[in-house]
């Protein structure tokens, strides 16, 4: 299905009229609140997340490197050798059976050679229709001027999930599969040690592969988390999920003060294929993330915008 629904080269557009919609929830994260009304003009998005094909046609056509395919910075790390240095980027990794969801780095690791070509590092390619993941910030943003677009805003990715809808609380209504029907991939099982998959997905799944919403668009909820535009000005909830592992707070982790990656933090919406009921409940359009610019991981992509 993913074939049909995004280009090789570049996006399949819809128009959205705009309009004022509810923004935020009371009932959930704190930095969703408070519930307000907000207006968005007229836009155009991508059907669907950018997919690896798509990624690829563009580096090919301009030679972009991405983040995590470059070395990080020996000045801001000179206490780590050069093999610590090597390119690489974040991995879901499941553990071995339940653990203590409040540390968030039993099932995060840092891989040398993971990128959106080989997504978990060495072996695994990336599948063409299935969401680029690997993508830090800086490369979404080259891909979306290359595509003649720009990274939606927060306020446009949630309007657009909600799919000229009210969510109560999901964006097609209250129950998570409505009439046995699963909506989004999201985790089946028990977070981190046991994904039974969504429809038989474990991990990402080609573009399209579960229902769009009223405004014709795929997965604004699941499978991958996208980047937006916007900074990130909340006060993440020290008590939640840790959805936005970064760069940043993995080198906080592991406590080490000489380290000064960039912590400039933006907005990410609409959750992804590791948001499960006991752990992380963002998959709603009014849920939030923030995500260091400078990461990328096995579950963040994006999709891209345009004025109308």
């Amino acid at each position: 299905m993913g074939d049909d629904l995004a280009p090789a080269g570049g996006p399949r557009w819809v128009t959205l009229e705009g309009g004022s919609f509810i923004s935020g929830s009371d009932d959930f994260y704190p930095d969703e609140a408070p519930a307000r009304e907000r207006t968005v003009a007229a836009f155009q998005l991508a059907t669907t997340p950018v997919t690896n094909r798509q990624f690829a046609t563009f580096v090919e056509a301009t030679g972009h490197l991405t983040v995590a395919e470059r070395p990080l910075s020996e000045a801001e790390f000179p206490h780590l050798p050069a093999a610590e240095r090597a390119p690489g980027s974040l991995v879901f990794t499941p553990t071995a059976g339940p653990v203590d969801l409040g540390d968030w780095r039993q099932w995060w690791r840092w891989v040398p050679g993971a990128n959106w070509r080989h997504p978990r590092g060495t072996g695994e390619e990336a599948r063409p229709d299935h969401p680029v993941v690997q993508v830090a910030y800086a490369d979404a943003v080259a891909y979306a001027r290359w595509a003649g677009g720009r990274l939606p805003t927060e306020d446009e990715l949630e309007f657009a999930a909600c799919g000229g809808n009210r969510p109560a609380p999901y964006a097609w209504g209250e129950e998570r599969d409505p009439r046995g029907v699963l909506m989004a991939n999201t985790w089946r099982g028990r977070f981190p040690y046991l994904n039974e998959g969504a429809n038989g997905w474990v991990g990402t799944s080609p573009v399209g592969a579960f229902p769009a919403n009223g405004y014709g668009l795929f997965d604004t909820i699941g499978n991958v988390w996208e980047w937006t535009g916007d900074l990130y000005d909340g006060q993440p909830d020290p008590g939640g999920c840790a959805c936005g592992a970064d760069v940043a707070a993995l080198r906080a982790a592991a406590q080490e003060p000489t380290a000064t990656p960039s912590a400039t933090r933006r907005v990410v919406k609409g959750g992804s294929h590791l948001c499960a009921p006991e752990y992380c409940l963002r998959y709603r359009p009014a849920a939030r993330s923030p995500q260091s610019e400078d990461s990328a991981t096995t579950h963040l992509g994006f999709r891209v915008a345009r004025d109308a």
